[in-house]
């Protein structure tokens, strides 16, 4: 039986990379794709849609691009009976990722979105598996190890972002005791590994960033408290795992934290990469908490284009356990890089774009 999918959040950079991946995993598998885009992102959809079934050779017929909106009752688009009666596999990737996102929107995409969006699911007649993308940071400050199996705590959240996707969460979890599901819980996603193409510097770009605005400084800051573990892997190593995960049966009704089982500490990335990409080293020791509170001045954040929210992950000390994560995947033979065997690329590419406004987020 052929597969139909249906993929929220195109044609943001996972929802079209996990695009990729599926065809490139299992070409003759799949019957039709269905890609939902808000109003606002038709033409953009369109456009990496028309680019997609070119550069493949693909039949535009077997995709549909679907005007909606998951933070709507029913996702508020139009689709006929039929479709719905054909959807086997649902990828819900649609979010707002931001760790500066305000409540108020954080709560309308991330906690209503996902229960209107699971609502939608429950409703599907032949769906063989719902796959949600949340994050390694539901676990908000708890420290110590982080298992795949653990969800419920009580500890508070760095941010609106791990609290909205925290509760999200919650309820998807509850739908495993009725529709087979895979959670997905990556941490922080950086670049293809091979290639570094990404659509956007946000996360491990942060320090980029900061070293490029201080490049010609006599002197670089090192910030404290960095033995803390930085967990950060390739774009490339989440699709394919994802797209492993999602549709052989192993997957069913687990979750997986697709985070760097051999993780650097932030100290160890920051020093790699500020030898990579500038062939230094940084020579004083700034506070977590002094660099944070700097980053309060609206016109410096937004200058050396970080967000004073990332400083948080240079301070709570959490790992993340990825036994399930790794075991499973050892029969697809899908494997997390070396993130130093990462770097040059990442960095080349970075340089090649640093000057795109495009490729950088809004600091607000």
């Amino acid at each position: 039986m052929k597969h139909t999918y249906f993929i929220t959040g195109f044609p943001g950079f996972l929802a079209e990379q996990l695009l990729i991946q599926l065809y490139k995993d299992y070409p003759n598998q799949i019957n039709h794709v269905y890609l939902l885009t808000l109003p606002s992102t038709k033409h953009q959809a369109r456009n990496r849609l028309n680019f997609f079934t070119r550069d493949n050779d693909l039949n535009e017929n077997n995709f549909t691009i679907i005007e909606g909106d998951i933070t709507s009752p029913g996702l508020d688009m139009s689709i006929s009976e039929n479709v719905t009666t054909n959807i086997t596999h649902v990828f819900h990737l649609a979010a707002v990722y931001d760790l500066a996102v305000s409540k108020e929107l954080a709560y309308s995409v991330n906690v209503d979105g996902t229960k209107n969006v699971n609502d939608w699911v429950e409703s599907l007649p032949n769906l063989k598996r719902y796959i949600y993308f949340s994050t390694a940071y539901v676990a908000g400050m708890r420290e110590g190890r982080v298992y795949e199996t653990e969800l419920i705590h009580d500890a508070p959240f760095k941010n609106y972002y791990e609290e909205t996707k925290y509760l999200a969460e919650i309820d998807v979890e509850a739908l495993k005791m009725k529709i087979p599901t895979t959670i997905i819980r990556p941490s922080v996603v950086k670049g293809h590994s091979q290639t570094g193409y990404t659509t956007k510097f946000d996360g491990l770009y942060f320090f980029l960033n900061f070293f490029d605005k201080l490049q010609f400084s006599p002197v670089i800051p090192m910030i404290d408290n960095s033995q803390v573990e930085g967990n950060f892997v390739p774009s490339d190593y989440v699709i394919e795992a994802t797209s492993f995960l999602a549709i052989n049966d192993i997957g069913i009704n687990k979750t997986y934290h697709l985070a760097d089982p051999n993780p650097y500490t932030m100290s160890q990335l920051y020093q790699m990469l500020i030898a990579e990409y500038l062939d230094r080293q940084p020579k004083l020791q700034v506070p977590s908490s002094l660099t944070k509170k700097t980053l309060e001045l609206a016109s410096l954040r937004k200058w050396i284009k970080v967000e004073k929210e990332a400083i948080d992950y240079f301070i709570y000390d959490t790992s993340y356990d990825t036994t399930q994560a790794e075991r499973d995947l050892l029969t697809g033979n899908i494997a997390c890089p070396d993130l130093k065997d990462t770097l040059p690329s990442m960095i080349e590419f970075y340089r090649k774009y640093k000057d795109d406004s495009t490729k950088h987020i809004e600091i607000n």
